[in-house]
């Protein structure tokens, strides 16, 4: 479909990358991964041919249809949005209008006329292009698209200017998906998109007829849709099958085959270079000198890439807060709407967080997410209700648009020095480069910086003093995957309390404990992790309880069928009905959650024992015995699952 054959680009002085040579198939799924400023983007317009090459060669086969799309700077006014969907159609419109106009003349002439067989040919070919569209589900299309994206019934009716700079987005990747291009070229296609957006997009592109290839630092995105990995390095392309996570497994086995080559080759260099110095000036040895030397000039020698340092930053431990770190009460927030109304974005909210809590705040967009955060950081004052901080409890917020509380006039590296004057400045400029701040880029002033880039500073800086309570609201955009693991490795050994709005699915799954989902004005909270919410959310224990009657169930005798003297086998039909095994792994991974849940529980009901027998007032037993009651409920409700859970894995391998 396109090929590129020894391509290289320049940024200026700086070269990107060069001797490219990639044959993109059309079945192609694949992820475009690498460091930031290594030309991922630039080497996508060129495959998309908005730009050219410095070196090389491109070649397409006529046809190909290529759709881009760009991280964002696209805008669109003057229609609605399920107008501007449906522009993506007018070429196929102006078909239907061309089928009739043929239709007419073909009513008009001899059938064994040239004119007749020439529109009927015509006619033919458009219907055929009508039908491969599916022109007649036009609008049911358009709908399932704008739906999967976010977009509701009364925003189709709006007009585009209305909607920002992140909506705008979406309304580009619905006209591309629409449009279905032979080549999808996508470029962080996830960065406007909520979890239920992203969900529905990894399905779409899962089901997808043509080729794509995507730039994202999501890894569960990639993971789920791609099925090679291309990676720009060292200012070449490396193709790597499988998805992101085969993908750094085949890097690390590629580097260890790669080092153990270059030792042997230095040995056996150094044994020829010994030999040759040894015996040059011997008359006796002079051949045997001779053959060494055109064998170490014939020795192409193995390059060793340099390699990215890997950062492991601890963050510093705030001191210790009461057990009970935030407690809300009856909360509602409520706004005033431009026509005098009011708009309930949350109402009556009970909960209680508890130190060490790593909570994930999810829901779709709009839901009032980033409200409660406010309200929880005491940003906002609520309608009605209380939110009150436990002893000792420190708040730091880190907001979407955190950069705003910077000094524009401040240099970077004075800065951050400033805020954390015992953490030694090596290790600062080593947590910066994390955050893609490198060389000369510290001593800038903050002012100078895009509102992305000091939003990553924003970060960078509240991980070197930060409180024991950190509410973080989107803190992995604008992160490349290095940086977010080096956040996530960060907040995982840190021995405070977060609570943190994040649309990266890999992001939660390795950091949450609770979920906490806001539907409908309320929060309701899940145990474990996005992997444990969405289980419970599709049914939980209860669709565990169902499976079990159903797969377990013993399987109807099949008659026995004696053959001559061939004896029949005994009713030795498994009684068992086997399971597939990614319901047998989706059993056993949750069989470990109970086992390791469980003992935590039972710590958690001891103290919480503990608890209750100190009074302090006849307000803080109720809540006490409470918490208590919710904490046995839990292990009683994990204890039932555990055993039906055991029992079924316990038959499944008899």
């Amino acid at each position: 479909m396109l090929q590129l054959i020894q391509a290289g680009k320049r940024f200026g002085q700086k070269l990107l990358f060069e001797d490219v040579n990639w044959l993109i198939t059309p079945n192609e799924r694949t992820g475009l991964v690498g460091g930031n400023g290594t030309g991922k983007s630039t080497l996508l317009k060129v495959i998309g041919g908005i730009e050219s090459l410095d070196y090389g060669q491109i070649t397409r086969v006529k046809g190909t249809t290529i759709g881009y799309l760009p991280q964002d700077g696209l805008a669109m006014r003057g229609k609605t949005v399920f107008e501007e969907c449906l522009s993506v159609f007018e070429h196929l419109h102006a078909l239907e209008a061309e089928s009739i106009e043929l239709m007419t003349t073909m009513s008009e002439k001899d059938p064994k006329s040239k004119e007749y067989a020439a529109a009927a040919d015509r006619y033919s070919e458009i219907a055929d292009q009508l039908h491969v569209h599916d022109i007649y589900t036009l609008d049911s299309q358009v709908g399932a698209v704008l739906g999967g994206l976010g977009f509701s019934k009364e925003d189709w009716e709006r007009k585009t200017e209305e909607f920002s700079g992140g909506w705008q987005m979406r309304i580009a990747l619905a006209k591309l998906l629409l449009q279905r291009p032979s080549l999808l070229l996508l470029d962080e296609p996830t960065n406007h998109l909520d979890l239920e957006s992203r969900n529905w997009l990894e399905n779409y592109l899962h089901d997808y007829p043509n080729a794509f290839i995507l730039i994202s630092h999501d890894r569960y995105f990639l993971d789920v849709t791609v099925g090679k990995i291309v990676e720009v390095w060292n200012k070449r392309m490396q193709v790597y099958h499988g998805n992101y996570e085969k993908y750094v497994t085949q890097k690390e086995d590629r580097r260890t085959t790669l080092m153990a080559a270059y030792k042997n080759q230095r040995d056996r260099i150094e044994a020829l270079e010994a030999f040759i110095n040894r015996f040059r000036y011997q008359a006796t040895k002079a051949k045997q000198v001779q053959s060494r030397i055109k064998e170490l000039e014939k020795i192409e020698r193995i390059e060793v890439p340099e390699e990215e340092a890997t950062i492991h930053f601890t963050i510093p431990q705030p001191p210790a807060s009461g057990r009970t770190v935030i407690e809300v009460e009856n909360l509602t927030k409520v706004y005033p709407t431009p026509d005098g109304g009011q708009k309930t974005i949350l109402e009556n909210l009970n909960f209680t967080i508890e130190r060490g809590d790593r909570i994930a705040l999810v829901g779709a967009n709009g839901a009032g997410k980033s409200t409660l955060i406010r309200l929880l950081s005491e940003q906002e004052a609520p309608t009605s209700g209380t939110v009150r901080y436990g002893h000792n409890a420190l708040v730091d917020f880190f907001a979407q648009d955190q950069y705003k509380v910077l000094d524009p006039n401040a240099e970077m590296l004075d800065d951050i020095a400033g805020s954390s004057p015992k953490v030694p400045v090596v290790e600062l400029r080593s947590l910066l480069g994390c955050f893609m701040f490198s060389g000369d880029d510290v001593f800038k002033k903050l002012g100078v910086l895009s509102g992305g880039e000091r939003n990553r500073y924003a970060m960078a800086k509240m991980l070197v003093s930060p409180s024991n309570m950190l509410l973080l609201d989107e803190p992995t955009n604008h992160l490349d995957l290095r940086a977010k693991d080096v956040l996530l490795d960060a907040i995982r050994n840190f021995t405070g309390t977060v609570l943190f709005v994040s649309h990266d699915r890999y992001f939660i799954d390795g950091l949450a404990t609770r979920v906490f989902e806001v539907e409908d004005r309320r929060v309701h909270i899940y145990p474990g992790n996005y992997e444990d919410y969405l289980w419970r959310k599709q049914g939980g224990p209860e669709q565990v309880k169902a499976s079990l009657a159903a797969d377990l169930k013993p399987s109807k005798p099949e008659p026995v069928v004696e053959i001559a003297s061939v004896p029949t086998p005994a009713a030795a039909a498994d009684p068992v009905k086997r399971l597939n095994p990614i319901k047998l792994k989706q059993m056993e991974d949750r069989l470990k959650f109970a086992e390791d849940r469980i003992p935590q529980l039972e710590s958690e009901i001891e103290a919480a024992e503990a608890q209750l027998g100190n009074f302090v007032s006849a307000e803080q037993s109720q809540k006490d015995a409470a918490d208590l009651d919710r904490l046995r409920d839990e292990r009683a409700a994990l204890l039932e699952e555990w055993e039906q859970l055991a029992m079924a894995l316990e038959e499944q391998r008899a």
